[in-house]
């Protein structure tokens, strides 16, 4: 069942048009002045860490079988006109995102807010409401991958400064 949720959290994000390498480009984005050198492929390895987690991968399919549904006008009222407008007073989008940030300690809510405020990359393509698709869930979803994924980063830098002195 776990190989199964997961590779099905994989292909929703694909069909959905996230990649892993856009998730990491957001870790480059939030760790690269803290982490000299930090390179695309530990970023890599972060965002697969924090993917490999059946609690992520629940929360991106719930997450985006709800932005599809909205996109199909499958809701009820009031609830399918707050998701298709991403209503910023709704809050349950950004809960399921802090579930995600939840794994990896505190550093995760600041990372999360940062980055769900600049809206880099991937986010702001997910942000777009020109494409007609939904994205409400989504976007807080990403957003919580990669901070995740950057707390961990951080989390294992301090680790390796402790390990040498």
């Amino acid at each position: 069942m776990t190989a199964e949720l997961e590779k099905k959290a994989r292909e929703w994000l694909i069909e959905r048009g996230v990649q892993v390498e856009d998730i990491a480009e957001l870790v480059h984005f939030l760790q690269d002045k803290y982490y000299p050198g930090l390179t695309m492929d530990r970023c890599i390895y972060n965002v697969e860490r924090v993917l490999s987690k059946r609690e992520v991968q629940n929360a991106i399919l719930t997450g985006i079988q709800l932005d599809v549904l909205t996109e199909q006008g499958k809701l009820e009222q009031p609830l399918q006109d707050n998701l298709a407008n991403d209503e910023g007073l709704y809050g349950i989008d950004e809960v399921i995102a802090l579930s995600i940030i939840n794994l990896y300690g505190s550093i995760g809510f600041t990372n999360y807010g940062y980055i769900d405020k600049q809206k880099p990359g991937i986010l702001a393509k997910l942000n777009d409401k020109s494409s007609g698709e939904c994205h409400t869930f989504l976007d807080d979803i990403v957003g919580a991958i990669a901070a995740a994924a950057a707390s961990r980063l951080a989390h294992s830098q301090n680790e390796e400064e402790n390990i040498d002195g």
